[in-house]
């Protein structure tokens, strides 16, 4: 391999994206947006929920157990005179949770009883109503130990749970994590798809078969101004996750900042190995298309692995993406080191060594 070769490929690249200001733009602000928009709008966090109440003892301690939960933050009560109101509200999407509280709720309270309230919530949001069943209950059960007069405690067993990560049961950091995986694995794999084919078409390939160039300089001369653009991504990113939406890698920032610069080039690589072979661009495109599609189901973005059936667990295992977000997650929620990731950081390397293969022969026996 030729230094002096490949510093010219790569100068050539450079000056070829950097003279198209739409492959720019998509660039840099495709994956802001998509960080964004993911970590705004498909975060299940529960935060001014309307709720409905129905309070049918209308003493002082409901009224407290009321103001309780309005003054979380997490729910708005709205009152209703009657538990049909509350219901009709609920059918008609006005509320999405709804609490009734019962005529003896202050009698039971103050006779030692545990009083019962019911909690109605609409199950056809299951992600929001799953979420909001349990910031309610907690809360239900915090303000009833509050309103509740000192007494002997009972026998039995006391359990006491704690979140170890994430304790307060976000989901911008999840989404935000995720969107790593997705936006450097799809943004990628589509930018490079195209490349080949479209030098194809107007001959500057071509003209790339007839020079010294060998097929690792070729390779390399299109991969490392791509990489190092997506490289710059990742780090802006970070911060607008960290400045706009709070979110921080609990873990090392410069080993998430590595781990994701060669998922780059592998995903690089992997977009480069479409359009090799491909006729045309829209063949790449489709190409690309079709693989990011059951990325985006089974990679564990979006919808946790674990639940799925087995054979969509193994095919899920398959995807660099799913090992990669698993990395980006374990970091940024759980603070894992390389140790604890060792597995997952394997699998990547593989992964890379494999496309990175498969782009160099495809690449040679194209030139």
């Amino acid at each position: 391999m030729s230094g002096r070769r490949l510093r010219t490929l790569v100068l050539r690249e450079v000056r070829a994206t950097l003279r198209d200001p739409f492959t720019m733009t998509i660039l840099v602000t495709v994956p802001l947006v998509a960080l964004v928009l993911f970590g705004f709008v498909l975060a299940t966090d529960v935060k001014h929920l309307a709720l409905g109440v129905h309070d049918a003892s209308a003493t002082a301690a409901s009224r407290r157990l009321i103001a309780d939960l309005g003054a979380s933050g997490t729910f708005d009560p709205r009152p209703y005179a009657t538990r049909g109101a509350l219901e009709h509200a609920l059918v008609a999407g006005t509320i999405s949770v709804a609490l009734v509280i019962p005529p003896d709720f202050d009698r039971d309270l103050n006779g030692g009883e545990p009083p019962q309230v019911q909690v109605i919530y609409d199950g056809g949001e299951a992600p929001l109503a799953g979420n909001a069943e349990a910031f309610v209950r907690s809360l239900l059960v915090r303000s009833g130990a509050s309103l509740a007069p000192p007494a002997a405690a009972p026998g039995g067993v006391e359990v006491v749970t704690r979140a170890l990560f994430n304790p307060r049961l976000e989901g911008k950091p999840f989404m935000v994590a995720g969107t790593f995986g997705f936006v450097l694995s799809f943004l990628t794999t589509i930018i490079t798809a195209v490349s080949i084919v479209n030098e194809r078409l107007t001959g500057t390939f071509d003209q790339l078969q007839v020079t010294p160039a060998t097929s690792a300089e070729i390779l390399l001369g299109k991969l490392l101004p791509l990489g190092a653009v997506f490289a710059f991504d990742v780090v802006v990113m970070m911060l607008v996750a960290g400045f706009v939406l709070g979110v921080w890698p609990q873990g090392n920032a410069l080993l998430f900042v590595a781990v994701s610069s060669g998922y780059v080039f592998f995903s690089l690589a992997l977009g480069l190995y479409f359009s090799a072979t491909s006729g045309t661009a829209a063949e790449a495109v489709q190409k690309t298309v079709l693989f990011s599609i059951p990325l985006v189901q089974l990679s564990g973005f979006a919808f946790p692995t674990r639940n799925m059936p087995f054979v969509f667990r193994w095919l899920a295992e398959v995807f660099p993406a799913t090992h990669y977000i698993r990395v980006s997650r374990a970091i940024y929620l759980r603070a894992a080191g390389p140790e604890a990731l060792a597995w997952e950081l394997a699998v990547l390397a593989l992964s890379g060594v494999v496309f990175m293969a498969l782009a160099l022969r495809t690449i040679g026996a194209r030139t």
